[in-house]
């Protein structure tokens, strides 16, 4: 070897050295900055995006993304103006894809897009009351035609009821072994569909006789607080931000929404009932109904339920013996909702605030 070709060689190694390390500190050298105030912003609305650079380096492009959806290509770091529009509210991610000669490197942020329109809150006004059995610790409610289906929960004392709702009398019933924390219910193709909490299974009964035809596994969900259905889609919360998409075969989480608001996104949702093309959920420890549009998680109403528990016996735990369980009785279009031990259950129309 050529002492011309050594020296060579020795001139090249601390720019190939360099040029490495270079590639290796791209991935950690730049951050996202938007204009939003708590990284938050109302859908629709226009904000700014920028790139912070620890080093300089040259850009051959950078891709902007929210939730895998392209905004632009553009070759600045700095502010690049956008609206923002998602199909679902809720907590989003930006990502910045930079390519450089030096090699390729990602950078994301955390964005919360709001509706942009606040909820509607609404009064209430009782129309009918009716007994309750108050040893039911209420998980989950729903009609199918006359008849009222009650999931009640705690370890030890979880069942499932049918039950005459005009008295209060139990129909049939059945309960569940003592490891299981029942939760929400929802009845779909003569399908009883029932919740456990921590225990990561639903079960499946015949609908008529009450005998447990499968049971089903919980995958991306947390816990089981809440159930319903559309007719077509089953929905589930899990006690965080999310309200999942089943598939009503397998029960298979494919997707979710998350509930929010003009100005936050919500958790908590623990009973769900869907009626009127939306879900109106219970959330746990406040006397409240949220409306819920199922596409897109945007929080549309609030009906104001605060007084109803000064209608029901007295001795109830306010942190506990809370609010929780609405049933929608679609043959004759009329709205009941009653808590865990409460004495009533309580047939209400939703009036204008």
């Amino acid at each position: 070897m050529t002492s011309l070709y050594k020296t060579l060689i020795f001139l090249c190694l601390p720019l190939l050295i360099y040029s490495c390390g270079d590639t290796k500190n791209l991935a950690s050298n730049y951050a996202i900055e938007t204009s939003a105030e708590k990284n938050a912003v109302p859908n629709g609305g226009e904000i700014s995006i920028s790139l912070k650079a620890k080093k300089n380096y040259a850009i051959d492009s950078i891709i902007y993304e929210i939730d895998g959806k392209k905004l632009k290509a553009t070759t600045s770091v700095s502010d690049y103006k956008t609206k923002v529009n998602t199909d679902k509210l809720g907590h989003k991610v930006i990502k910045a894809t930079i390519y450089a000669p030096e090699g390729n490197a990602t950078a994301q942020n955390q964005l919360i897009v709001l509706n942009p329109v606040p909820p509607k809150v609404y009064k209430y006004k009782i129309v009918n009351r009716y007994p309750h059995q108050t040893d039911a610790y209420t998980q989950g409610l729903e009609f199918v035609g006359d008849t009222l289906y009650e999931s009640n929960g705690q370890y030890g004392l979880s069942s499932l009821r049918k039950i005459d709702y005009k008295t209060g009398g139990v129909l049939k019933e059945i309960t569940l072994d003592n490891a299981y924390f029942a939760e929400g219910l929802t009845i779909l193709n003569n399908n009883i569909y029932q919740l456990t909490w921590k225990e990561n299974t639903g079960f499946i009964y015949d609908q008529t006789t009450f005998k447990k035809t499968g049971t089903f596994a919980y995958n991306k969900s947390k816990e089981g607080w809440g159930l319903c259905n559309d007719g077509q889609v089953v929905y589930k919360s899990d006690g965080t931000s999310k309200i999942w998409t089943l598939d009503p075969t397998t029960m298979a989480e494919q997707s979710y929404i998350e509930p929010t608001s003009h100005k936050s996104v919500s958790k908590a949702f623990n009973e769900l009932e869907f009626f009127n093309g939306k879900i109106y959920a219970n959330t746990y420890q406040k006397p409240s109904i949220t409306i819920i549009d199922p596409a897109t998680g945007a929080i549309e109403g609030v009906i104001d339920l605060r007084s109803l528990p000064k209608e029901v016996q007295g001795g109830l735990d306010p942190k506990n013996e809370v609010l929780n369980g609405i049933a929608y009785k679609a043959n004759e279009n009329r709205l009941f909702v009653t808590g865990k031990h409460w004495d009533t259950l309580f047939e209400i129309e939703i009036v204008d605030k």
